[in-house]
């Protein structure tokens, strides 16, 4: 098996160089749960040359419904560990590794990156990612989600510190709404690491209305 053609639609999509050019960028996604397996699987089957995928939580029960990596024979296993072990075998050619330690462990190691993907369940974790990612001089892609709406923004100039901040617990999620939104980060990551064009510090807002329609809303950030 060649990399030519295990990649070859999105050869087709900008040429092999491009294709190549990813084998050199090494991406963070911070968490492996619903965003987190999501990402890992879109971004390291498209030809991330190395992505470190951390959380230090176990699946649970409750998270196998709307996180896509996980069957039920995964219970009680590190979400990490899992994720990367998933990946490497749909694709041989990524280099993903398993770091199953907090974020402020993480950040401890201070690894340099191409890109730091946001995949947590928590604020105040967002917060940390924000200052890491201004040490490190690296933009970052914030996601959520809860009920039927999420946000995502790929941060570079603007900071975290614009939204308001608190320990809100989401009610409930649905699951497709999931997969969507790691789906907008995922595709903005991978415009990014390719070299194409991307808007930054704009804050996307994507819901359904009481009609059942989906709508998108965009607000810019001060930077």
């Amino acid at each position: 098996m060649t990399q030519e053609k295990y990649f070859h639609r999105q050869i087709q999509l900008w040429g092999a160089e491009i294709q190549q050019s990813l084998q050199n960028k090494r991406v963070a996604i911070i968490g492996a749960g619903g965003l987190g397996s999501s990402l890992a699987l879109a971004l390291g089957t498209s030809g991330i040359g190395h992505i470190d995928i951390v959380d230090f939580d176990k699946v649970s029960l409750h998270n196998i419904h709307r996180q896509i990596a996980f069957t039920i024979k995964d219970e009680h296993k590190y979400k990490a560990k899992v994720v990367a072990s998933l990946v490497q075998s749909k694709n041989p050619f990524v280099n993903i590794k398993a770091i199953t330690s907090t974020f402020e462990e993480f950040s401890d190691l201070e690894g340099k990156y191409d890109l730091i993907i946001d995949a947590t369940d928590n604020l105040q974790t967002r917060m940390q990612i924000d200052t890491f990612a201004k040490k490190q001089n690296t933009p970052w892609i914030y996601g959520s989600v809860e009920a039927w709406h999420g946000y995502v923004c790929f941060f570079e100039n603007s900071s975290f510190n614009s939204f308001n901040v608190s320990d809100h617990k989401p009610a409930g999620i649905a699951a497709p709404i999931v997969m969507h939104i790691a789906s907008l980060q995922a595709n903005l990551a991978l415009r990014y690491l390719a070299g194409q064009s991307v808007v930054k510090d704009k804050l996307y807002y994507l819901y359904f209305d009481d009609n059942g329609e989906l709508v998108t809303q965009k607000f810019g950030l001060p930077k």
